[in-house]
């Protein structure tokens, strides 16, 4: 609400409330650090895989050519020095091209770490620009609180169901910690935030057909750097305002959320940072992977004989039904990569779901329309009410195989193995797909000294970030590697 109350101006408590967080809150969460490393490790892992898409190259780099500035921001695995508007825009694209890196899922869903396009981006830019010296340790921090602004909003409120991109909440979040990183107060804050806000949202029309297109893999870039713009003009005097969110008719919930107040059911601490979904094995939309973990079991069950199947029957969860529910023509990767049975397919063949299986050349495959015709995917509401369960979270996913001679076989899996419940499973395995992915791009030395410098804590968190950045850094233009 906009209101005097003995001359100061009170903002919406949404925002102030954030602000608040970012500024008073002290993370004491062991756990939550720990878990900020592999979020870290695997983010920069995907970042690296991604480099050799030639579609994400197109994103690479300056927005014009020779734009490099001298003390600017390293773009990891390039040569690349940018202002940090540009270098959260290069990063988020790295990070998020796959679909690859960490996951959350509520009443919205998204990727908390597409965070790290602004935090690295900024932190980097502070240390070479200031007497500030940040460290891993700060970068840590501010993720943790990033996830918890990005994945507190999500838990109770669906943009998705207003046709709005989850990455707004890339963008307020990010814009929260640039802010502070680059030495705002909370009052700065505040401003900032209110004109993230005042920015609207994306609509989705990237992301379902027939729109399914590259978009999908640097939205999350296009937010980031956004943010630091805000944060850079809030630090610059630029001000804030009071009721973004609240104004009739021409504030957020009015305009866009169908005059809906937003909900936050708990306070700001590190509970997403703790309960974060890792994609440890498969490069697929997160609601799919328990689907996967089903299909590769019958795999190995059926022992390839596909021929025997009659039909195969998914039993999901409303998220799943309403993202990734997919028949007919799939149009490219950015499509089949959001599609469940597609997925289920591919794990029924092959055992196995690498970013190749997503390929023109892979979908020619005609075994997998094959099985795609024979799919059906249904509810259960009980899978949907454990996925809104803040004490179980699940992601759970049942696949039927029904043969011709009347017999089947079911595999049902509630949690993916990234999991806060699996998450002693899962950590080794995210390490060897952080080297897998590194060693796509780099020599093997140099993934071995990445690897022993992001699994060693004590060695990490103390390191300058700017130091850290240049342990990411290429002699020679990537492209042409």
């Amino acid at each position: 609400m906009n209101n005097k109350n003995g001359g100061a101006t009170i903002f919406d408590a949404i925002i102030t409330d954030i602000a608040d967080y970012v500024v008073d809150y002290k993370v004491d969460s062991d756990e939550a650090l720990m878990t900020a490393q592999y979020c870290l490790l695997d983010a920069l892992g995907c970042g690296i895989l991604a480099l050799n898409e030639p579609e994400l190259r197109k994103h690479i780099g300056p927005v014009v050519p020779g734009a490099n500035l001298k003390n600017g921001a390293r773009v990891p695995g390039t040569e690349y020095s940018l202002d940090p508007v540009q270098a959260a825009y290069n990063i988020g694209a790295m990070v998020r091209w796959y679909d690859y890196n960490d996951t959350w899922l509520a009443a919205e869903w998204g990727h908390p770490s597409d965070n790290f396009g602004a935090i690295l981006a900024v932190a980097d830019y502070v240390n070479r620009n200031t007497d500030v010296e940040l460290t891993v340790h700060d970068v840590l921090i501010a993720a943790i609180k990033a996830y918890e602004i990005q994945g507190v909003l999500a838990l109770e409120n669906s943009f998705n169901l207003v046709g709005l991109d989850h990455v707004i909440l890339v963008r307020v979040a990010s814009t929260a910690i640039a802010t502070q990183l680059l030495g705002g107060n909370k009052k700065t804050i505040i401003n900032a935030l209110s004109n993230a806000w005042i920015d609207g949202g994306a609509l989705r029309t990237y992301r379902h057909a027939p729109n399914v297109g590259w978009r999908k893999s640097w939205a999350a870039g296009d937010a980031a750097s956004r943010a630091v713009r805000l944060a850079l003009m809030a630090n610059n005097g630029e001000m804030g305002y009071p009721s973004a969110l609240s104004s009739p008719q021409w504030g957020f919930y009015d305009a866009l959320f169908k005059g809906k107040p937003f909900k936050v059911s708990r306070p700001y601490k590190s509970y997403v940072m703790e309960n974060i979904l890792f994609k440890v094995t498969v490069p697929i939309e997160f609601h799919a992977q328990t689907a996967v973990e089903c299909a590769f079991k019958l795999h190995r069950k059926i022992n390839g004989d596909l021929e025997k199947i009659e039909n195969i029957v998914i039993t999901t969860h409303s998220a799943a039904m309403r993202i990734i529910n997919k028949t007919g023509h799939l149009r490219n990767h950015a499509d089949r990569d959001h599609s469940l049975q597609y997925a289920v397919a591919i794990g029924l063949i092959y055992g196995e779901l690498e970013v190749r299986h997503f390929s023109d050349k892979t979908a020619e495959n005609p075994l997998i329309d094959e099985l795609r015709h024979k799919m059906s995917v249904e509810e259960s509401t009980a899978f949907s009410k454990d996925y809104l369960d803040p004490n179980k979270r699940s992601i759970a996913n049942t696949v039927t195989l029904h043969f011709k001679d009347g017999t089947s076989e079911q595999v049902s899996i509630d949690y993916p193995i990234g999991h806060r419940r699996r998450r002693e499973e899962a950590l080794p395995l995210l390490i060897n797909k952080f080297e897998n992915n590194l060693n796509t791009y780099f020599i093997t030395q140099k993934t071995e000294e990445l690897r022993n410098l992001m699994t060693d804590y004590n060695r990490l968190g103390t390191m300058n970030i700017s130091k850290f950045m240049e342990y990411w850094l290429v002699e020679t233009d990537p492209l042409k590697h």
